[in-house]
């Protein structure tokens, strides 16, 4: 079960290195564009737990709550191809009283390139109504702990993607 744990020092960023397969990629040997939302959705699924020592469903159990996805924004940049071997890293970039935004993006191995980037924004409910509610308690401070909170009110995928490329 989740607790937040004040002297616990919680990284901002997951990474995961995985291997592109060949059931995912198109006839072209690039990974499918759909097959990108797997990837780094189960990366990040592979990461939380080992980083931050929960499970979405300590969530949903505890707090009767869960995020759900409302809108995806991604900007493919390079392929990713047949048989290479990929970084993923996720973050969460930035959050409010009822909503998060979960930034992924995937490099080649050395993480010279960048290949795609994926921003998902998800709403906080309850599990009974659907209906959204406030990060409170453990929960808000989790999201402190574990957040880059940037400043993205005025800010596109594109323009971010740029920052993302000038600091590999």
């Amino acid at each position: 079960m989740f607790e937040y744990n004040p002297e616990k020092h919680y990284p901002k960023e997951t990474e995961s290195r995985v291997v592109i397969r060949f059931q995912d990629c198109d006839p072209l040997q690039h990974l499918n564009n759909a097959k990108y939302f797997d990837y780094f959705f189960n990366a990040r699924e592979d990461q939380v737990p080992k980083l931050y020592g929960v499970e979405v469903i300590d969530f949903i159990r505890k707090y009767k709550s869960a995020w759900v996805v409302y809108n995806h924004n991604i900007s493919y940049v390079r392929p990713a191809k047949v048989g290479e071997w990929v970084r993923i890293m996720s973050r969460l970039l930035w959050f409010n009283h009822n909503t998060i935004i979960v930034e992924y993006y995937m490099t080649d191995d050395t993480q010279k390139e960048l290949k795609t980037v994926l921003w998902t924004t998800m709403r906080y409910v309850t599990v009974k109504e659907g209906a959204s509610t406030n990060h409170e308690g453990a929960v808000l401070e989790f999201l402190r702990a574990t957040s880059e909170n940037l400043d993205i009110s005025n800010m596109t995928i594109s323009e971010r993607v740029k920052i993302i490329k000038s600091e590999l």
